[in-house]
This record gives structure tokens, C-alpha cells and sequence, in this order.
């Protein structure tokens, strides 16, 4: 998820502005991608090993962070451009989401994924690319920080994860794909995220290939890939 858990504005039904979000993209040869991190980068890792075949259609042209963290170190091994952006050198949220915006367009990308990224992406850097994210949870069920534990805590029997389009609001945009986990009776948090996080990683390199590799276009809230 795209975190940083802000309030609802009044009578918001907690989805995010259809506007904000970009309903389309073409195919094309190779992608141009930028992913955004905050923590150890195993979700990038993924996509940094797929990206070295040719047939998977996608070039990691730059990783970000809002701070530093391994994610970047990855990122650096294997000679991709890293980007710093902290909300912390900035005025304020919007001046953080003007310079982010800027980061990000400088690399074209026709994609944006955030990979474990811990902010809310402003109307800005929305407008710069389609952002896909992945969450670990059956979306819409359990949105933010703690999908995991919200569901285990539930009482749930299966969980799962979700690659979604991001729009304005914390994990609302339009539904991609999703992958059942069955929750077992002794799981822990730390048990049940471990067997989510497999797909995840699978479920993110699945998604943002295709995406790349045929494009999609957004009705309604669903999700089309490949030519209309």
C-alpha cells in the first residue's frame, strides 16, 4: 500500500478522485519504469530480476525513496539511478509532491510502481504516469498500513494480495489483479505476510509486464489490459 494514513475529507466515501487517475496506456517494445521505496526493496528485487530478460519488456529506468534504505542499495548494485525525496526538505506536502513529480518525469516512464513505497502520492506525481501498487490484502478489505493484521485480527479464512492502479485515496484505485492466501490457525502476522509476500513479489512482475507489454485501458473501476 501506498501509506501515510491521512483523514477522510467530510461525506468522502474514502475512493479517490476518477480524475486524478490515468485511464489508459499503449503497448509498446520496452517500458520505461520507475519504481518508488521505502523499506529492504525485496518487491524491486523482483522486478530487477525480471527486467533482465528482453522478452519481459521493461527497463528500470530509476529507483526513488522518501529516505534512505536498502530498496536504493539494490537499486545501485545494479547500476540504476537512485533519487532521495523526503518529505522532511520540504515546506510542506504539496512542495514534496511538485519536486517528487519533477523526479519522476524526468525519466519518462510510462509506468510508476510503488513497491512498498510509505506515502501518499499527491495529484502531481499522479499526473506524471500511471502508478501501480500491490497491497497485501484483498482489497477493498482491510486498505492501509495493516492489511495484514487487520485481517488476521478479523478472523478471516483467506487473504491475499492486490495489484491496483492508484488514484487520489489510500489503496481505492481500480482492482488489476488479486491472489487468494489461505490464513492457517496458527499464523502469525509475521507467518501469514512471509507466505503473502511470495505472491506478491510473482503478482507485481506479473502485472507490471503486462501492462507494459500490452497496455490497458480503465472502465468503470475495471481494469482492461490489452487492446480495447
Amino acid at each position: 500500500m501506498t501509506s501515510d494514513a491521512v483523514p477522510r475529507p467530510e461525506g468522502s466515501d474514502g475512493r479517490g478522485d476518477p480524475a486524478a487517475l490515468h485511464a489508459s496506456t499503449s503497448p509498446g517494445p520496452t517500458a520505461s519504469v520507475v519504481v518508488l521505496v521505502s523499506g529492504s526493496g525485496t518487491l524491486l528485487q523482483a522486478l530487477l530480476d525480471a527486467a533482465t530478460d528482453p522478452a519481459y519488456g521493461v527497463t528500470v529506468a530509476a529507483v526513488g525513496a522518501d529516505r534512505p534504505c536498502r530498496g536504493l542499495e539494490r537499486a545501485e548494485r545494479a547500476g540504476i539511478p537512485t533519487f532521495v525525496r523526503s518529505v522532511r526538505d520540504h515546506a510542506d506536502r504539496a512542495a514534496w509532491d511538485e519536486a517528487l513529480a519533477a523526479d519522476l518525469a524526468a525519466h519518462d516512464p510510462r509506468l510508476v510502481v510503488t513497491a512498498g513505497f510509505m506515502r501518499i502520492l499527491g495529484p502531481r506525481s499522479l499526473a506524471v504516469a500511471p502508478v501501480v501498487n500491490t497491497h497485501p490484502a484483498l482489497l477493498p478489505s482491510f486498505p492501509g498500513a495493516h492489511g495484514v493484521r487487520d485481517a488476521l485480527a478479523y478472523g478471516v479464512t483467506v487473504t491475499g494480495t492486490t495489484c491496483h492502479l492508484v488514484d487520489a485515496g489510500v489503496d481505492t484505485g481500480p482492482i488489476i489483479e488479486q491472489r487468494v492466501v489461505a490464513v492457517e490457525p496458527d499464523d502469525t502476522e509475521d507467518s501469514l505476510h512471509e507466505r503473502i509476500k511470495v505472491h506478491e513479489r510473482e503478482l507485481i512482475v506479473q502485472v507490471t509486464g503486462r501492462l507494459a507489454r500490452e497496455g490497458f485501458t480503465v472502465q468503470g473501476r475495471r481494469v482492461r489490459v490489452g487492446r480495447a
